[in-house]
């Protein structure tokens, strides 16, 4: 979708996801964004949903739960800490989110990732493609 813009927007563009990126546990303005990318609030948001197919909200949000998607896969950590490490300000918030994107509330999730690692072959078997992993394993035949 770049070639939508000229390489100066995109490059300020990505200047400013990188920064939102790096920021992400805090609270981070499109006002802010679109400082960074040296463009007016309204034009930055049309210009970011052009050239990465979504919202700088919406991106956002899947950095925060990617991020918690990592933290959640570690033993011993609590979701309400979760929560706020990412950058969320309400636990009810974060836990609908996580579900509408996971599939799973972010506790059950944890749950299922952490008896995951403690399995043969961990967590990584289960981010093995079935195509691939097919080739190398018996199927039961």
């Amino acid at each position: 979708m770049q070639g939508l813009l000229d390489g100066d927007a995109f490059r300020r563009l990505c200047l400013a996801r990188e920064f939102a990126r790096d920021a992400h546990a805090n609270t981070v303005s499109l006002a802010a964004m679109a400082r960074v990318a040296g463009m007016s609030p309204f034009h930055f948001a049309r210009s970011f949903r052009r050239a990465f197919g979504q919202t700088p909200h919406a991106w956002l949000t899947d950095v925060r739960l990617e991020r918690a998607k990592g933290l959640l896969s570690r033993s011993g950590t609590h979701v309400t800490d979760v929560c706020f490490d990412v950058g969320f300000s309400s636990l009810g918030s974060f836990s609908t989110l996580f579900s509408r994107h996971v599939g799973l509330p972010p506790s059950v999730w944890q749950r299922q990732m952490v008896r995951l690692a403690q399995s043969p072959g961990g967590i990584a078997v289960a981010y093995v493609p079935h195509c691939f992993a097919s080739r190398f394993c018996s199927l039961g035949g």
